[in-house]
């Protein structure tokens, strides 16, 4: 679990910066997408930490996430803003459900690290809240765009499960 969880957050933190490379510190949404860029990175940062004192193997993949996420966030941007916020929404939506898995099957065996997980999953839900309240849903072909990147985060999961 620590590992996807480290590669999804360092994805995320990635995604945001490729937005915000686009985007600038001038455009209206860039304060909202810092904002959510330094929540994941401080996410990222309790799960580096507990990596390391778990003694987990982090995913072989960070160099491929460290190009995907920041790509996908640069692309996005570049199709305009309501994109960049759909990349959020469809983003948040399939980590909040990763994390309402883990949640459920921790149960009461990790307390530190359900606790941890229903943390951050409260503030993806808040950055998925965000994305739709400044226009996600509006983006050009908002359906396929979601749809894609739900799809690409899923497979990420996956992947970063077993390598």
């Amino acid at each position: 679990m620590l590992r996807v969880d480290q590669a999804g957050e360092y994805g995320a933190a990635r995604i945001y910066s490729g937005q915000l490379a686009v985007m600038g510190n001038r455009h209206p949404d860039s304060t909202e997408i810092a904002r959510m860029r330094a929540q994941e990175q401080r996410h990222l940062d309790v799960f580096n930490r507990m990596v390391v004192e778990r003694g987990v193997r982090p995913t072989a993949l960070a160099p491929f996430w460290h190009v995907a996420g920041y790509a996908l966030g640069a692309a996005t941007a570049l199709m305009g803003p309501r994109a960049a916020m759909a990349c959020t929404a469809a983003v948040e939506t399939e980590i909040d459900r990763h994390y309402a898995e883990q949640a459920e099957a921790l149960g009461d065996s990790d307390p530190e690290l359900k606790a941890r997980i229903e943390e951050f999953a409260e503030e993806e839900r808040e950055h998925r809240a965000t994305a739709i309240a400044h226009g996600a849903e509006q983006a050009p072909a908002y359906p396929l765009l979601s749809a894609a990147i739900r799809a690409g985060c899923r497979a990420a999961i996956a992947i970063s499960k077993r390598v």
